[in-house]
């Protein structure tokens, strides 16, 4: 992923030719056709590399075994009870706002977005956040799971570039989905293909092994309704690109935001193109703004 680039320290690496697909998938949606020759899809690790790495080998295609990962339901936090009267039957309480939104960024979210994935980061420069699904309903905003989650190493920025080794700040939609295990069950067009692979060691030490496993593309500086793979950046090579959700590797991303494996697999099931999911994401006091 230029800029986040998927794992590398440097732009070395070849992504092998996309999987063939079939006209429509088994329930109806329509999976990605190839926009460009495989042979031309040669992304340096570094353009591959959201994930954020030290020493990285190239991004290569692989029929590795699924990596096994303890469950992660996530934690939810219930919210105080509302009563409508005596004897009347406690009816929970939402938000009618996002939580922890200023007007500034609160003003920046499509009118009809009824899903959002929220992240928080600790800190301006901090690579630690948490991240929150909301579901718009009736009465406000409902609250879901709460999953630990990680972004690049130097934290947040305004003004992403290509290598900042930092994570936009601000409001994007979520539309196409990908990663080198087959779908989990999404309603999100998915792009199941080898080329989703990547190797090495992250800024810790860690093993890069699966990191795009499951992939949710960020539409930061891309082309929506195409395979997150996909090259073409309207804004120009140096603002970056291939800013992802996936899978966490236990350290920074290099701009990328990742989740644990279970956490991936929950939230591709839950995203819904027809509730328009966005992700808001960015530290605290920007996004209270």
């Amino acid at each position: 992923m230029t800029s986040s680039t998927h794992h590398t320290s440097r732009r070395a690496a070849l992504l092998a030719p996309l999987d063939e697909h079939p006209a429509t998938s088994r329930d109806g949606r329509r999976p990605y056709r190839l926009l460009i020759p495989g042979t031309v899809l040669a992304l340096s690790v570094n353009l591959a590399g959201c994930s954020g790495a030290g020493t990285v080998d190239a991004v290569r295609p692989a029929a590795l075994e699924a990596h096994g990962a303890p469950a992660d339901p996530g934690t939810r936090h219930p919210l105080p009870p509302r009563t409508a009267g005596r004897g009347a039957t406690p009816v929970a309480s939402v938000p009618a706002q996002l939580p922890g939104l200023g007007p500034h960024m609160l003003a920046k979210i499509p009118a009809d977005a009824r899903q959002v994935v929220l992240v928080t980061g600790e800190a301006k420069n901090s690579s630690t956040a948490q991240a929150v699904l909301y579901e718009r309903t009736g009465a406000g905003w409902e609250q879901g799971p709460t999953w630990p989650a990680h972004n690049a190493l130097r934290g947040w920025t305004e003004d992403h570039h290509v290598d900042d080794l930092h994570s936009p700040i601000g409001v994007f939609s979520l539309t196409d989905a990908g990663g080198r295990l087959t779908d989990p069950g999404t309603k999100l067009p998915y792009h199941h293909s080898a080329a989703f692979t990547a190797g090495g060691t992250g800024f810790r030490g860690e093993s890069l092994a699966g990191t795009f496993d499951y992939v949710v593309a960020i539409n930061y500086n891309r082309r929506t309704g195409t395979s997150p793979l996909d090259g073409t950046h309207p804004q120009g090579a140096g603002k970056g690109g291939y800013i992802w959700l996936h899978v966490d590797h236990g350290g920074p991303t290099h701009g990328c935001v990742s989740l644990r494996r279970n956490t991936m697999r929950e939230l591709l099931r839950a995203l819904e193109p027809a509730r328009h999911p966005v992700i808001v994401m960015g530290d605290a006091l920007s996004l209270g703004r």
